[in-house]
């Protein structure tokens, strides 16, 4: 719950930085904090120990850094150019389904028909999300960048799943984060040039974002994958959207079309369905007389 609140203010912070900063100076100071803050963790917590893995271990952590931290947050903060945040977080919240059907093909999990429900209920939400840019309530260009970011959200956590085969949560994130720093290094000089230029705000939010939800909230993350079903963790961040959306309406004013609050709301049913769980049948005991 408290990566998902995180989360959830990632997309509202992105949104409102939107016309202060580019997209790739926002990512670049976003997970240069984050390397910095998750750098001083693991120092302290790995203090005598072997900090980075090899071999196998090493590249899936590299590529999901890559993946997840740097190539998402770059299509993650473009997305907040042309839709607002509640709208982007329900578009970005398709990864989950993709996650959801990747878990049961490449890791052989158990689909249960309840995760599998819920997940076809949140994917008819997700249409009448889409049916929003089709009146033109929304923006085409924000609704298939979106959806990139979603694809790329679904591609990182299913690398982040083969690399804490080898590597722990924390060092996972850790070296993802610097990985991901690394790949967006492009844009130091973009950075420098605009950082005359953001409001105080716009920094402060950006530096936020990378200690609180791609440091401890990655961290948080990767604990959870590395000790639930993939497709079980990825349904609990469906609630995502509705977060966002409350807090959207609450700082910026901003709210989705009645279409794309709906498909939200039936996002939300779909993750209700998928965290049931059966209920345990009584045994009866027969006494011998």
């Amino acid at each position: 719950m408290v990566t998902v609140l995180m989360w959830a203010s990632t997309f509202v912070i992105m949104r409102w930085s939107a016309t202060d900063i580019s997209p790739g100076p926002l990512a670049l100071i976003r997970l240069l904090a984050g390397s910095l803050t998750l750098t001083a963790l693991i120092l302290w917590v790995r203090r005598g120990q072997r900090l980075i893995p090899r071999g196998r271990g090493l590249a899936n952590t590299a590529a999901f850094g890559v993946i997840w931290f740097a190539v998402y947050t770059l299509v993650f903060n473009w997305a907040g150019h042309f839709l607002d945040a509640g709208t982007v977080a329900m578009m970005v919240n398709l990864a989950p389904l993709m996650v959801g059907v990747g878990a049961v093909v490449f890791f052989k999990e158990a689909f249960s028909r309840r995760l599998f429900l819920g997940m076809l209920i949140s994917l008819s939400g997700i249409g009448f999300i889409t049916a929003a840019g089709s009146t033109g309530q929304l923006a085409w260009a924000g609704l298939i960048i979106a959806f990139g970011a979603a694809v790329l959200y679904a591609a990182g956590m299913m690398v982040q799943k083969l690399a804490l085969r080898d590597v722990d949560p924390l060092s996972a994130t850790w070296l993802g984060c610097v990985a991901g720093a690394l790949a967006l290094l492009p844009f130091l000089g973009q950075t420098a040039g605009e950082l005359g230029d953001i409001s105080t705000g716009t920094l402060i939010g950006a530096i936020y974002m990378g200690i609180g939800p791609s440091a401890l909230g990655f961290w948080f993350w990767g604990y959870a994958m590395n000790h639930f079903p993939t497709g079980k963790v990825a349904s609990a961040t469906l609630a995502v959207p509705a977060v966002v959306v409350l807090m959207s309406a609450l700082t910026l004013g901003e709210v989705p079309p009645p279409l794309a609050i709906l498909g939200g709301a039936v996002c939300l049913a779909g993750v209700a369905v998928a965290q049931l769980r059966r209920p345990q049948r009584r045994r009866s005991v027969t006494r011998a007389a």
